[in-house]
């Protein structure tokens, strides 16, 4: 594995996230449907590894995204200021007033428990980043004149609009030729994609943007659906993935795609809502690097788990360049941000490197 990374004194920002932030209403211990009330977070599947980049890893971190001008957006913005990641490339949309031509992303979701998964219902039609077309944004200002050494996006902004797709490739083009490294989480979903084509679709576009890709992160769910890739052997009746049939698959990923440097993968067997089997693997230069292993980890909120995966991967790429380091820090990254509520990790570099070193749960006093 060989990421070259530009020289952290050459550039403004050490990671920028590209992609959707939205408003999480969350209901708390009750349920979307008999909610009286509803604690307010930002989420958003690429904004989300950004913010874990700062809050938690202290790298210099931006988001380009955009929102209606009005006071649901500045209050996103307001979040997005708490969280420390700068927001100089937010695009802001003149207002209409209701919402007919533009507005901003409300995102409700629920915490599962014991045998009631969780429950998310997204209403994120018109928004402004969705209506972004090439063009829109300066690219060759942010990657060639101010300076990114990384930039993460991934497949639910690709998939918010056709024009949202055709961003993400003119974005990863632009970073490839300045020397920007280049991650993107597939993240595969199909109520995204079938208004706009569907799976043929989604495998379209996919495939597009992963010639432009460095750090490859998915499910053996998300090769298969966004690249057309399936694990030998593998039943979908089984409960834990084939790991041998999808090892073998990565190999046939990156020969079709000699470009991916590191493919990342969070390994998850539910139990329960509340308790999951955790880890992940990363493939690398055709060795295969196993993370640390937490069975019967206990959740509290699921959501956002997989993008703290991320934020911690990135940062043991970035900060070490070792492929082991890299994915115990996503896995203990992760396994955090899924005990605290809302889309966003609360953790802090030293719990996370407590857990990379095997510490216990005991009372820290």
């Amino acid at each position: 594995m060989h990421l070259q990374l530009k020289d952290k004194k050459d550039c403004e920002f050490d990671m920028l996230a590209l992609g959707e932030v939205m408003l999480r209403l969350d209901p708390g211990d009750t349920r979307i449907k008999t909610a009286r009330s509803f604690r307010v977070w930002e989420g958003g599947g690429e904004y989300n590894v950004a913010r874990g980049l700062r809050r938690c890893f202290g790298l210099k971190t931006g988001v380009v995204t955009a929102f209606a001008d009005n006071e649901i957006g500045r209050l996103c913005e307001d979040f997005i200021l708490q969280g420390g990641v700068d927001t100089s490339l937010i695009r802001w949309v003149p207002y209409d007033g209701i919402g007919r031509t533009v507005r901003n992303g409300l995102n409700f979701t629920e915490r599962g428990f014991g045998i009631r998964g969780a429950v998310g219902v997204s209403d994120r039609g018109n928004t402004a980043i969705s209506q972004l077309k090439p063009g829109d944004i300066d690219w060759d200002e942010i990657f060639g004149k101010r300076g990114v050494r990384w930039l993460h996006t991934g497949g639910i902004y690709a998939a918010l609009s056709e024009s949202s797709a055709q961003v993400v490739l003119e974005a990863v083009k632009t970073a490839k030729k300045y020397g920007t490294i280049v991650s993107y989480d597939l993240n595969y979903r199909p109520s995204l994609w079938r208004d706009i084509g569907g799976m043929e679709q989604a495998q379209k576009i996919n495939k597009q943007i992963a010639q432009y890709i460095d750090v490859m992160i998915g499910n053996e769910e998300d090769f298969t659906a966004c690249l057309g890739f399936t694990v030998e052997g593998n039943d979908a009746s089984l409960k834990s993935l084939n790991v041998a049939g999808y090892i073998k698959m990565l190999g046939e990923v990156c020969r079709v795609y000699p470009n991916f440097k590191v493919i990342a993968t969070t390994l998850r067997t539910v139990k329960t809502a509340t308790v999951n089997d955790w880890s992940a693997l990363v493939y690398a230069d055709g060795n295969v690097y196993n993370g640390l292993s937490l069975p019967d980890l206990e959740i509290y909120d699921r959501v956002g788990g997989g993008d703290s995966f991320a934020s911690g991967l990135i940062y043991g790429l970035m900060t070490f360049g070792d492929p082991q380091k890299a994915v115990n820090y996503g896995v203990a990254h992760g396994a955090l941000a899924m005990t605290t509520p809302g889309d966003t990790s609360m953790a802090s570099l030293k719990e996370v490197e407590k857990i990379v070193s095997g510490a216990s749960a005991r009372v820290d006093r």
